[in-house]
């Protein structure tokens, strides 16, 4: 017997396969953006972290510098012998000064990490509005494969560039 070829129409969808790999590298840019945005996140509670313990050194150093002031304070009311009071009240002076000078210090160190923590958490909000953004992109071009309509990859397109330019802007923060 022979063999009969039987034709058929084979219908090639050229639009179809541009979407295809437009879905493909968006889903491959939503992966970078996600792992960006997670590690920015990240880093922001590490920062808040460091800036707390700045703080709570600082409080600390504060604490200890008021105890001094009282010390010398007491020391200067109850002491009747001057003399005898002087090594102490030198000391104690001393001690006052060294820790304001170290909760300076401190202050400057967890004010510039609360403004590092702030940068951080700026960025992570843009990386994640850009990450919705380009999700949004990505289900819009393949609403194409179900509705074969030519509008959700042109809308797709534009929601992953506004997420992308937007992903962008961190760069400068």
């Amino acid at each position: 017997m022979s063999e009969v070829e039987i034709p058929h129409a084979h219908q090639v969808d050229s639009l179809g396969k541009r979407v295809g790999v437009l879905v493909a590298a968006l889903g491959v840019l939503l992966s970078v953006l996600t792992i960006a945005s997670h590690r920015e996140h990240t880093r922001a509670v590490v920062l808040r972290t460091e800036a707390n313990d700045q703080w709570s050194f600082y409080q600390a150093k504060k604490i200890r510098e008021y105890q001094a002031d009282v010390g010398s304070t007491l020391l200067t009311a109850l002491g009747t012998d001057q003399a005898s009071l002087a090594p102490a009240l030198q000391i104690l002076s001393a001690q006052h000064s060294k820790l304001a000078n170290e909760a300076a210090d401190l202050k400057k160190a967890a004010e510039t990490r609360d403004d590092d923590t702030h940068r951080s958490e700026a960025r992570a909000l843009r990386l994640d509005l850009g990450e919705g953004f380009l999700q949004l992109g990505l289900v819009l071009c393949s609403l194409y494969f179900l509705a074969r309509g030519r509008l959700f990859p042109i809308l797709g397109v534009a929601s992953a560039a506004l997420g992308i330019a937007i992903a962008a802007t961190t760069i400068v923060l």
